[in-house]
Order: C-alpha cells, then structure tokens, then sequence
C-alpha cells in the first residue's frame, strides 16, 4: 500500500517538478496541463480487474502499449503537442517503474 501511494504522489510530483524547473514563470499553466495528461489511466477501465497491484500497466491497457510510447516520443517533436507528449512520456516512465519494482518483490 505505501508502494502504491508512493507511486501515485510521484505522478503529481515529478510534473511539478518539471514545470518548476523548466518553465517557472508558466509553473501553474504547464503543472495542469501535465496533470492533466493523467487522464490516460482511464484504459484501466478496460481491464478486469480494475486495479491489479501486481500488474504492470506498460504493455497491457491499451494507452500504455508499446506503439502507443512511441507515438507519444513521436508527438514530442512538433512544439504545439510537446507539452503533452513530456506529460504522456513522464507517466509511462513512472509507470515503468513500477513495473521494475512488481519484478522485485
């Protein structure tokens, strides 16, 4: 359970400190919107159960496929969908994670 709080308050955490360090002066503007890229997790729906805390999400629900990472490496090359595209990238990377953390319990 502490694993999984843990990995959810980095999913608010690592944008804000992106958005900090990189675009200070929009801080408020970029934070929602990488926030906002968190709406992703709504493939989970699809799956049966819901929520499976030994599952790792990369390569199962739909939007966390592998085809799906690389259009997101993808959209981060036109500067308009780059804002989302880093937002998209940092959650698979946190998701990630947490697939190497399910490897090593």
């Amino acid at each position: 359970m502490l694993r999984a709080n843990f990995h959810l308050a980095l999913h608010a955490l690592v944008p804000a400190a992106v958005a900090g360090v990189f675009y200070r002066d929009k801080f408020w503007r970029v934070w929602l919107t990488l926030m906002a890229t968190m709406v992703i997790d709504l493939d989970h729906l699809l799956a049966d159960p819901v929520y499976d805390a030994g599952r790792c999400s990369i390569g199962f629900h739909p939007l966390h496929s592998y085809p799906a990472i690389v259009a997101y490496g993808a959209m981060a090359l036109w500067p308009r969908l780059r804002l989302i595209a880093i937002g998209l990238l940092i959650h698979m990377a946190l998701d990630g994670m947490d697939c190497v953390w399910i490897f090593y319990e």
